[in-house]
């Protein structure tokens, strides 16, 4: 990697949030990758820095509302983009965060966030002059949102460079592509006679394409109705992976050409068996999905985050987004035969090698005065 931390405290804080399981995953395999760099990283999940109603609102609020209102958790997602009094509470939030977040930092140089409301506290820090660490925003979605950018924030990391021309043109903020947050296991390929197995292993056919559809760790959206059609095209056999939703599962179990699952820990597998990715979310199983070479669709995207995804994800061509069952059946047979270039994620370049450079270049003893508000 390249840079010297002589001189330095090596030491770096990430700080994720425990809402679904995207942001959680980004840090824990930054935190690994720093460590095996032999940098002490630490995570704190931002959740705990809120009032207590706060936290119940924020991680179960989420789920309720794209689960059963997902017209107001859409019109949410637009009122947090622009001024005014829904965008003002939030950021009173992350205020209210302020003093927790800032003896959290304490001792470290560098600070790097993976969740939206988390930077835009360190921004608030930074701005004010509060927090002498190099603070730095990795981005998990495709989409950028207003959430996720604060002037105060030294360094905006992304996984694409589709994301990062979207921050630099539509919010005016140097954003550098850094790679997929995944592990190395989903970039490995698998032996023609391991997949033949684990194909027979979970009853699924040699001779046909298979389908994975990701929903998740909370299995939200209209995920019946998905799997109904990608089932009924004919184009592929559905491999279904319902995350923590038991409920789901049990709904799914046993459709005719469907296998559904519960929570796994051997996506990257159950990748290398599979021809094509089904999404609604476009998170962290999209980013491994990429890093695979794994061809990657939307469908019946979720509300807010879902569907802004799906656009940018669309117009930068990583991924379709088709929107009726027939286009569905094309996109998947289209796709099901072709393997990605793993190259639409930045693989010569390394988010742990961008917080090191960033942790070489701290100076904690006169860091206060390089931002002002």
């Amino acid at each position: 990697m390249g840079r010297s931390t002589a001189g330095v405290t090596a030491r770096v804080l990430v700080i994720s949030g425990s809402v679904g399981a995207g942001h959680d995953g980004a840090a824990d395999e930054l935190i690994a990758r720093l460590r095996g760099l032999g940098v002490r990283a630490d995570r704190r999940d931002y959740l705990d820095a809120v009032p207590w109603f706060a936290r119940i609102v924020l991680r179960e609020g989420y789920t309720l509302s794209v689960g059963h209102a997902p017209r107001f958790f859409d019109w949410l997602f637009n009122k947090l983009e622009t001024a005014g009094w829904v965008q003002r509470i939030t950021l009173g939030l992350c205020f209210a965060a302020r003093r927790r977040v800032r003896r959290w930092a304490l001792g470290y140089p560098v600070v790097v966030s993976t969740y939206p409301l988390a930077s835009q506290t360190l921004g608030q820090l930074r701005g004010a002059g509060a927090l002498d660490a190099v603070t730095a925003t990795y981005l998990t979605d495709p989409a950028v949102h207003r959430m996720w950018v604060h002037p105060g924030v030294d360094h905006h990391f992304t996984v694409t460079e589709a994301t990062s021309r979207m921050g630099r043109l539509v919010y005016r903020t140097p954003m550098r592509p850094v790679g997929g947050l995944v592990s190395a296991r989903f970039s490995e390929r698998m032996a023609p006679e391991r997949r033949r197995a684990l194909r027979d292993e979970f009853g699924l056919r040699q001779d046909q394409p298979v389908a994975l559809v990701v929903t998740g760790s909370l299995g939200m959206g209209d995920v019946p109705g998905a799997v109904r059609e990608i089932a009924g095209t004919g184009a592929a056999q559905v491999l279904v992976l319902c995350g923590r939703n038991a409920k789901l599962r049990e709904e799914l179990d046993g459709l005719p050409g469907v296998v559904a699952l519960g929570w796994r820990d051997d996506v990257h597998e159950l990748m290398a068996i599979s021809d094509v990715l089904v999404h609604n979310a476009g998170g962290l199983s999209v980013t491994e999905a990429l890093t695979a070479g794994l061809p990657t669709v939307t469908y019946r995207p979720i509300p807010g985050h879902g569907t802004a995804n799906a656009a940018t994800l669309a117009e930068a061509g990583l991924a379709p987004w088709p929107k009726t069952p027939a286009e569905l059946a094309e996109v998947v047979r289209e796709h099901a035969r072709l393997r990605c270039d793993p190259s639409s994620v930045i693989r010569e370049q390394d988010a742990a090698a961008a917080v090191l450079g960033l942790l070489a270049d701290a100076n904690p003893a006169n860091d206060t005065t390089r931002r002002t508000a």
